[in-house]
């Protein structure tokens, strides 16, 4: 019984627990890969759980040294855990978690998140519309009370606008004609 408690447990002869999982996250440090793992790892310990509360729920002297093995299962699994949670970069919001907590579901957290997003994308839409009519508005003014200012405005305005046209085609264009990808990162703008 103690070889086959020991199987079942993932632990070597020595003590070390044999996972394949850690000679692959060695060689490969693909995030969602490493929080497989940690899922795994998660699976795993709430099993070795599961065994231990019925170990305990049914101990008697007999009981005793596969009580010790499964405790010793569940301790080397929890520091596997921790080893394999520290290659993943996985950043929980407090408010997540104080709604767990408080027994609600973390979908609210969402929910709230996105409203907020959509309000302030509005407000920044009115904003941007308010200016849209207020250049509008000057320009009209300004072009009945100086018409040859507004309209060499307008020309150069429109040159301008030309040339960074031209100057961001050939920008993303190659050698060969082809045209580059812009990377994700670079199409975010700072606040």
């Amino acid at each position: 019984m103690d070889s086959s408690q020991n199987t079942g447990l993932g632990s070597g002869g020595d003590g070390m627990l044999a996972t394949p999982l850690n000679d692959t996250a060695a060689a490969v440090d693909d995030p969602k890969q490493n929080l497989n793992q940690v899922i795994n790892s998660t699976q795993k310990t709430l099993g070795l759980i599961h065994q231990l509360y019925l170990t305990v729920s049914s101990f008697n002297t007999a009981s005793q040294l596969p009580l010790l093995q499964r405790l010793n299962g569940l301790v080397t699994e929890l520091d596997n855990m921790v080893e394999l949670s520290e290659k993943c970069n996985i950043q929980v919001p407090m408010e997540v978690l104080n709604l767990i907590d408080d027994g609600k579901n973390p979908d609210e957290f969402t929910r709230g998140v996105l409203n907020s997003c959509i309000t302030k994308n509005q407000v920044t839409k009115g904003k941007t519309d308010a200016f849209k009519s207020l250049r509008k508005h000057l320009l009209e003014e300004l072009e009945q009370t100086f018409p040859d200012e507004v309209e060499s405005y307008r020309e150069t305005r429109a040159m301008s606008a030309a040339e960074a046209k031209r100057l961001a085609q050939s920008e993303s264009s190659l050698p060969n004609g082809d045209v580059k990808v812009k990377p994700e990162h670079q199409g975010a703008t700072p606040l």
